[in-house]
Parts: C-alpha cells; sequence; structure tokens
C-alpha cells in the first residue's frame, strides 16, 4: 500500500510505516502539508493499534531542532511510534575517524543497520539481519546473520562479536566462508580482518597484532 501526495508519501511495510518525504521542497511547506496529511486523510492507517515509523528526508540535511519539528508533528498521533530517522549528517555531525557510536537493540530477520563509522551495537544480530558499517563493527552479543564493515573500501576494518557465527562477514570487497564452515565456533569473543586481501579469524585477546594502537592490560 502506497499513499502519496506532492510532497508526502506514506508506504506500508510488514512491521508498520515508511514516511518518504521530499527533500527539495520548502520545508515549511513540507511541514504543512505533513501536518494537513496526518489530522485529514487516511485515518484508517493512522489510528488503532501502534504502528512503527521509519521517515527517511532523502537528501535533505536537517538540524536537530528541524528534526524535532517533524516528530513533534508524527508524535500526535499517539499511535505512530518513531523507529528511526534517516538524512544526511551535516558535516560537523559526521563521525570523527576512530570515534565509537554506541547503538542498543536486536536486528532482527530482513532489517538493515546502517551506520556511517565505527559501531559498538549491545545486541543480537538474527539470522537475516544485516549490518552495514563504513568502519569497524563490534558487537556484545550474538552474530548470526550478516556483517559488512569498510562498506566504503575500508580494508582494515574489523568485525568482532561475542559469539561469531554469522551467515556472512564481509570486509571492504572481500566476503568470509560459506556459512556451513561457522559451526562448533570458539566460545570467546573472536574478530575477523583481512590479510594479504583474505578474511581471517581470530581470538579478540589477539586484536592488537592487527591493531597495535590499541593498547593490552597485562595485569600484574
Amino acid at each position: 500500500m502506497t499513499v502519496k501526495s506532492k510532497h508526502v508519501t506514506i508506504k506500508g511495510i510488514k512491521d508498520g510505516l515508511v514516511f518518504l518525504l521530499d527533500d527539495e521542497c520548502d520545508l515549511q511547506q513540507l511541514l504543512d502539508e505533513l501536518r494537513y496529511k496526518l489530522e485529514h486523510s487516511h485515518q484508517n492507517i493512522l489510528t488503532g493499534p501502534i504502528i512503527h515509523v521509519d521517515v527517511k528526508l532523502g537528501k535533505r540535511i536537517v538540524t536537530d531542532a528541524e528534526k524535532e519539528m517533524i516528530l513533534d508533528i508524527l508524535k500526535q498521533k499517539g499511535n505512530l511510534l518513531v523507529r528511526s530517522v534517516e538524512s544526511p549528517l551535516a558535516e560537523e555531525d559526521r563521525p570523527k575517524e576512530g570515534q565509537l557510536t554506541t547503538i542498543t537493540g536486536i536486528v532482527r530477520s530482513g532489517q538493515v543497520l546502517q551506520h556511517d563509522g565505527n559501531l559498538l551495537f549491545l545486541g543480537d544480530v538474527n539470522p537475516g539481519g544485516t549490518i552495514s558499517c563504513t568502519g569497524d563493527v563490534y558487537i556484545l552479543g550474538a552474530l548470526r546473520g550478516m556483517v559488512h564493515a569498510g562498506a566504503e573500501g575500508k580494508e582494515d576494518a574489523i568485525i568482532a562479536a561475542s559469539f561469531l557465527s554469522p551467515t556472512q562477514l564481509r570486509i571492504a570487497e572481500v566476503y568470509s566462508r560459506p556459512p556451513d564452515e561457522w559451526d562448533h565456533r570458539e566460545s570467546s569473543m573472536e574478530f575477523a580482518f583481512l590479510r594479504d586481501g583474505m578474511m581471517q579469524i581470530d581470538k579478540i585477546t589477539n586484536i592488537t597484532r592487527v591493531r597495535p594502537d590499541f593498547k593490552m592490560f597485562k595485569g600484574v
């Protein structure tokens, strides 16, 4: 189901709604149309049980205040629960080199989590779920889905997980071995990295061999 107007498109997906907002029109015009649509149109899909909403702003770069104006309009409908807002990052908001962003949750089958920079994910990645990241990916949880690190060609990116049993790993343009080779993995945390263009797996305690800049606690 897809409901269209001049600047706002509401698209039904398996587990909610996607609001596609025009990235070329005046922001105030967009806000007015979004408000009108929620107040006067499509009450059959905008009332009733809780509906998860993903908002896509295209190429429009918004400030925190402008993003909050959009969210305030959506929150007027008590059954709409905003799950994500996708828009390009303003230059000052882009992650700095080496910066680590923490996200908590579960990546379920059919879901894709995309991130610009290095990511610490607290939770599980289920079979059929995907994380795609331009930097490193560290998962404090079980990785049973797919992870793509170094998605823009960063070959020194790494992928680490508390329990490493993925359907597939990818670093830059290099793919891991077939899924059936991941049976009976080590119970300790492991990480994947590239060496001479080949995917390698090692225990996390050996990460300093790949990343000498990481500090190791040696005890007393």
